[in-house]
């Protein structure tokens, strides 16, 4: 059996604003047929973005001093509330056409948690989900996180998988907004950095394997 195609494409690292940019052109091409589902992987410099729930509030550092710390802010038109990405953190932008895949928002999101946990595991880290709450945990730590957008039913925007970066960013903000738990990334679990590029090929194998795609 042959599967739809998905691209693969490896981004390196691109600015915040460039790659909204990128995603934007993307979808409206993915809603009219001109391109396949599509996802993209990357890294961005230091930032801080709200999601549309964001609040001000759960910014601990005024963004003046944010700046002065190299971390840009921005307001993204995805799902969710605040996160930080930065160097050393896997970024998964997901351009997928939904009535094509043939599932809906939700399930969109839960076959990211399953592409996430199965990833993570493959790494010798058992990670999973918790009630009532988006993303990957690693006991009460969240090792990913997922926020997305569905337009013209093409989703944008997608995940964050914290592999070998410095948590010590996010002690500026207040990750998507929860207060009791806390983050970790790949490399704090194994106590050793992980190597970038496997990390992007498990992505790829486990986005195919689980949404039905050939990724290319």
């Amino acid at each position: 059996m042959t599967h739809p195609l998905c691209r693969v494409i490896d981004l390196g690292c691109l600015e915040y604003r460039a790659a909204m940019a990128l995603q934007r052109a993307l979808v409206g091409q993915r809603q009219v047929d001109q391109v396949p589902d599509t996802l993209l992987l990357l890294e961005h410099p230091h930032v801080v973005t709200l999601g549309r729930r964001g609040k001000e509030a759960d910014l601990l550092l005024p963004r003046e001093e944010l700046a002065r710390l190299g971390m840009a802010v921005h307001e993204a038109d995805r799902g969710g509330e605040v996160t930080y990405h930065g160097p050393g953190q896997l970024v998964g932008y997901v351009i997928l056409h939904l009535r094509q895949w043939g599932g809906g928002p939700l399930r969109f999101v839960r076959t990211l948690e399953d592409v996430l946990i199965d990833v993570v595991g493959g790494f010798g880290v058992p990670a999973e989900r918790v009630p009532g709450l988006t993303g990957v945990w690693v006991g009460d730590r969240k090792i990913a996180a997922i926020g997305v957008r569905v337009s013209g039913g093409v989703t944008s925007h997608g995940f964050a998988l914290n592999v070998n970066t410095d948590l010590r960013y996010f002690d500026s903000i207040v990750p998507c907004g929860i207060r009791d738990k806390g983050v970790t990334s790949l490399a704090q679990e194994l106590g050793r950095e992980v190597d970038m590029a496997g990390v992007q090929e498990a992505v790829a194998a486990a986005f195919g394997r689980c949404f039905g795609r050939e990724v290319r």
